[in-house]
């Protein structure tokens, strides 16, 4: 089964993209916003696809503040998970943001919130698997 990492700090939105995800996806969800979690997961192998909110208001790495650009770049920098896809997740859709936050990140995809097409999420997360 395919399992979806997601990495969000509001838990409204984490479960609503959860709920979609189960019960219409048939995927698996985690959730975390704790960047050395995130990490693990990553190395581990247990996920398939990360989604990772843009804007992360607790996430700390090595005591300073990190955002999903800067967790992105990270796990796109590490040969072991740098094939992992990662779709960056943002309220803050302006003309070219996709485009910006893309290159800056290495991310392989981009949903801008809110998700009003649900099956269109699934299939844009779907088809970054396997």
């Amino acid at each position: 089964m395919t399992t979806v990492l997601i990495v969000e700090d509001d838990p409204i939105n984490f479960r609503v993209f959860s709920k979609i995800l189960t019960k219409r996806g048939g995927l698996d969800v985690k959730g975390t916003e704790d960047v050395e979690e995130v990490l693990q997961f990553a190395q581990s192998g247990e996920v398939d696809v990360i989604l990772m909110d843009v804007s992360l208001a607790n996430s700390v790495y090595e005591g300073k503040p990190v955002d999903g650009i800067k967790i992105t770049q990270m796990l796109k920098s590490d040969p072991q998970t740098a094939s992992l896809p990662v779709i960056l997740v943002t309220a803050h859709a302006m003309q070219g943001d996709r485009e910006n936050f893309l290159k800056q990140s290495g991310a392989d995809d981009y949903i801008s919130k809110p998700i009003v097409d649900h099956q269109k999420f699934i299939n844009q997360i779907v088809s970054l698997v396997g």
